[in-house]
C-alpha cells in the first residue's frame, strides 16, 4: 500500500478542477499525457458539486442477466462489497465497471439507498460506465459520474470486488488516488501526488500572464507573442 496523503494534502488537490490536475500531470509525469484519465463521455449528475479526491474502491457489476447465485449467496457478496468499501482507505471514490458491454447501464446499482450507504461508508462519489437513478433523492453531496440515467435496477449484481477495472477509458486499480469533477476523472500516481499542487500553481501563473494580456486594450498577435515568451520564463 502506498503512503496515504494527509488531510491537508488531499484538501490541496481538491482546490483544483480535474482539467487542471491533468495539466499538472503533464508537467510532473509527462508520460501520462495519453492515459490515466477518462476518455469516453460520462454524465455528471451533479455538476455544481466541488471536485472530489479519494482512494479507489473498485469492482464490477452486471444487470442484463441474473447472477446465478441463490439469494443468500447474493446477499453475502453484497455484504462483502460493503465490507471492502468500509475497510479500505478513506476518503474513497468508487470506480465500478459495468460488464454488460453495449448494454452497460441496463440496470442501476446506484440510487437513493446505495448513495446513502456508500456515503456512510466513507465514499465521496462514484465513477461508473453503468447507470444511476433516483436523481432528486440521492445522498446530498455524493458525486455521480455515470454512463447513463435509467429507471430500473433489472438484475444488477456485484460480479467482482477489488482488482483492476476500466471505466470510460480510464484504467484504475484498487487503492489508486482518483480526482473527479464534472469534467471526468483522473488517476494521480502516488509518487507524484505531492508535486501536483506546485505544478498547478506554476501553470496558473503562466496562464495569468497570457489571459491578462488578452484583456488589455490593443491586444494583438504581437502582444500575445510577447506574453507567451514571458509566460515561458516563469518557473
Amino acid at each position: 500500500m502506498n503512503e496515504m496523503l494527509s488531510a491537508r494534502e488531499l484538501k490541496a488537490l481538491k482546490a483544483f478542477d480535474t482539467p487542471t490536475i491533468c495539466n499538472a500531470l503533464e508537467v510532473v509525469a509527462p508520460k501520462r499525457r495519453l492515459y490515466g484519465y477518462t476518455t469516453e463521455p460520462l454524465r455528471c449528475v451533479y455538476p455544481d458539486l466541488e471536485p472530489i479526491v479519494g482512494y479507489a474502491r473498485t469492482g464490477t457489476i452486471r444487470a442484463t442477466q441474473p447472477s446465478g447465485r441463490d439469494p443468500d449467496a447474493d446477499r453475502d457478496v453484497r455484504v462483502g462489497w460493503y465490507r471492502y468499501v468500509d475497510e479500505g482507505p478513506k476518503p474513497s471514490i468508487v470506480v465500478l465497471q459495468d460488464l454488460d458491454g453495449a448494454r452497460a447501464g441496463y440496470g442501476c446499482f446506484w440510487g437513493e439507498v446505495n448513495s446513502h450507504v456508500h456515503r456512510g461508508l466513507g465514499a465521496l462519489g462514484v465513477v461508473t460506465n453503468g447507470s444511476i437513478r433516483d436523481v432528486p433523492m440521492n445522498a446530498r453531496g455524493f458525486q455521480m459520474l455515470a454512463g447513463s440515467v435509467m429507471p430500473s435496477h433489472a438484475h444488477v449484481h456485484v460480479v467482482s470486488i477489488g482488482g483492476d477495472v476500466t471505466v470510460a477509458g480510464m484504467a484504475v486499480s484498487s487503492g489508486d488516488l482518483v480526482h473527479a469533477d464534472q469534467h471526468g476523472a483522473v488517476v494521480i500516481p502516488h509518487d507524484v501526488a505531492r508535486e501536483i499542487a506546485g505544478a498547478a500553481k506554476l501553470l496558473a501563473r503562466r496562464e495569468a500572464v497570457i489571459i491578462g494580456a488578452s484583456r488589455r486594450k490593443g491586444f494583438d498577435w504581437r502582444v500575445l507573442q510577447d506574453a507567451l515568451s514571458k509566460a515561458a520564463d516563469i518557473h
